[in-house]
């Protein structure tokens, strides 16, 4: 049985690809002059608007076609959990209602009514659902692609938005398929038989060269939804990026993977911003920053990997499996709990990794020697560093346990 290779950074801390923001030049004034709390301040704040980046995704297609389950797949829930949009074989939804991320509330995926349903025709359909308020649209078809689609599309093209096609229910395709035919079926051949029936049908009705992603909500890891969130990360802006990578749920490792990146990129902002209050000479306030920023990114990381107690409790009942069976993979404590006294500790552990930054923190873009000299700045770098490593590899490791094949 194939396992996928945990994707372990090597042992001494490396240079990451640095996220340099458009306020650069403020942030190098504020280093050139000497003024380490601006140059804080500064950073602090971009941190923080990245956080408030709120990000509206809207779903729509035909009644019955799968919107709602793809509302909730994409957000990490089934169909009976809290919180859930209500679905049904008729249509269900009668107005746009916003679905918040349950642990992401500055990303909300919007469930619209129906293209073509009595209240909502395609020529007036932009205007009835707020058209200005997404960033981007998931057209869904469980069958054929239609003329509403191909409507809907090319107003939102002229408008300047982006769309994009998703043919559901695909795995029902396959069952059906296989059931009436077992001894021809052939996976691969049926998939490629959807995916050239849609193409027919958009092409039939003006829509040039459409791409169309196939998906299953009940399997989302399987199919075109890799490639979907792939272009979805190349066309996004970069600070809505950010927002909709980490709400993505943890599927698969190479979503892991891409978390992991993203949060290796903040790691200097969050070290330079220690330094920065190190420079102030109020005693104990260097220790008192140090330990709030730890506290907060470790927990996030928690999150952000699916390590809380919620979200292994959902992947345990969605594999069959109990949650203790989970668990045992588990072997960072950051994975298991964050507290102030564990982070405390760790604090005070971290002295050699710490110099071992310093030695090469010159290297990191903007910082230079201003940061060589400073142990805060090795601190919170390399305590971030490595317990980002040990949570990622230990999502790693419990994505691999729960569904023990390849993902």
């Amino acid at each position: 049985m194939f396992r996928p290779q945990l994707d372990s950074m090597a042992v001494q801390p490396e240079l990451i690809e640095y996220d340099i923001t458009e306020d650069i030049e403020e942030i190098k004034d504020a280093l050139e002059g000497g003024r380490m709390a601006d140059v804080a301040s500064k950073i602090m704040k971009n941190l923080e608007d990245l956080e408030k980046v709120y990000l509206n995704i809207a779903v729509t297609g035909e009644s019955g076609s799968g919107k709602s389950s793809f509302v909730n797949s994409i957000r990490g829930l089934g169909d009976e959990d809290d919180g859930a949009a209500a679905t049904g074989v008729v249509e269900t939804t009668v107005k746009p209602t916003c679905y918040l991320h349950p642990k992401y509330p500055n990303v909300a995926i919007w469930d619209l009514p129906g293209i073509g349903t009595p209240n909502f025709q395609s020529d007036t359909y932009l205007e009835q659902v707020e058209f200005s308020r997404y960033d981007f649209f998931i057209l869904i078809s469980s069958e054929r692609f239609k003329t509403n689609h191909v409507r809907l599309a090319q107003e939102i093209q002229k408008q300047g938005k982006r769309f994009y096609f998703v043919r559901s229910k695909v795995d029902a395709d396959l069952d059906a398929t296989k059931k009436r035919r077992p001894r021809a079926y052939n996976e691969e051949d049926i998939l490629r038989q959807i995916r050239e029936n849609c193409q027919v049908c958009l092409e039939a009705e003006n829509m040039k060269s459409p791409c169309i992603f196939l998906l299953s909500s009940w399997e989302l890891s399987k199919y075109d939804f890799g490639l979907l969130e792939e272009t979805l990360l190349q066309d996004l802006p970069r600070h809505k990026r950010h927002a909709f990578l980490l709400a993505l749920p943890n599927i698969s490792l190479e979503i892991l993977r891409k978390k992991k990146k993203a949060l290796q990129k903040q790691i200097w902002k969050l070290a330079t911003v220690s330094c920065g209050v190190a420079a102030v000479p109020i005693p104990g306030l260097a220790v008192v920053c140090d330990m709030t920023i730890l506290f907060k990114s470790l927990s996030e990381y928690r999150k952000n990997f699916g390590l809380d107690n919620d979200s292994l409790e959902r992947l345990a009942e969605k594999v069959g499996k109990p949650v203790k069976e989970i668990k045992e993979v588990i072997k960072s404590p950051l994975a298991r709990e964050i507290s102030k006294d564990l982070v405390l500790k760790m604090l005070s552990k971290a002295g050699g990794g710490a110099l071992m930054v310093v030695g090469f923190a010159s290297a990191v873009p903007i910082i230079g020697s201003l940061a060589a000299g400073s142990i805060s700045f090795g601190t919170t770098y390399y305590m971030l560093w490595s317990s980002l490593n040990e949570i990622a590899d230990d999502a790693q490791r419990v994505l691999i346990k729960a569904f023990e094949s390849d993902i």
